[in-house]
């Protein structure tokens, strides 16, 4: 059996809030594995974003461990995770978070030119190509639709091919019929790079497309699940 791209050791998450310290996480353990689409589905409140924000080492554990492709990120600073995200993961907000003073094509080919490639723009318009807005290439944020914000924002995600695509709630922010066409954009590019795929969602149909299905509630693991009955 390979190695598990992702490790998760009896995680805590206690943030500080304004009626003092609030327990988000509590003793999460899981493993996922290299080419698995996993779903993250609970009750709103759950954990559920929180969780993947510490898998992709954008929020620090309170205590425990994460391992992503063998490396312990809870013992990297925040220089090296950055290295690590930019290297190895690709992550899709609900919101897009584009710049917005950059076009398609530069939003798509920033984190390429941070990584110092020196055909950043060239694999970024091959990327829009993939997702369908090789026309828009030249337009801002500004100028987009929502769905066309997002389609920039997976292809920004997956143009460095990484090892661990993150997705948090990619469709909350689009009608049904815009959602749907994100969802086989997603899959699509997980499948084109052989990357793993962790996503949160609410929508039945997307967690229905999933390898495995884990419900958060209250900051814990229930028992998995490998249906969508438990997206709510």
């Amino acid at each position: 059996m390979t190695d598990p791209v992702l490790t998760l050791r009896d995680l805590a998450l206690t943030l500080d809030g304004n009626a003092g310290p609030v327990e988000i996480l509590h003793g999460i353990s899981l493993d996922v594995k290299k080419g698995e689409t996993l779903g993250l589905v609970g009750p709103s409140g759950s954990g559920k974003s929180s969780l993947l924000m510490l898998m992709g080492g954008l929020e620090r554990v309170t205590s425990g461990r994460i391992e992503a492709l063998g490396r312990d990120l809870t013992g990297l600073d925040e220089d090296a995770l950055a290295r690590f995200r930019r290297e190895h993961m690709g992550v899709v907000f609900q919101s897009f978070h584009l710049i917005p003073t950059m076009t398609a094509l530069e939003n798509v080919a920033t984190p390429l030119e941070l990584a110092g490639a020196k055909d950043a723009f060239e694999r970024a318009e091959a990327e829009l190509e993939a997702v369908g807005l090789a026309h828009r290439a030249g337009h801002y944020p500004a100028q987009m639709s929502g769905g066309e914000q997002q389609r920039v924002a997976l292809a920004r995600a997956s143009v460095t091919r990484p090892d661990i695509l993150l997705a948090d709630e990619p469709t909350g922010n689009l009608d049904g019929t815009t959602g749907e066409a994100i969802v086989d954009l997603l899959f699509g590019l997980r499948d084109r790079h052989g990357a793993t795929l962790v996503l949160v969602t609410h929508a039945r149909d997307l967690a229905e497309r999933c390898d495995r299905v884990i419900r958060l509630r209250d900051g814990r693991l229930e028992e998995p699940s490998r249906t969508a009955e438990a997206a709510e």
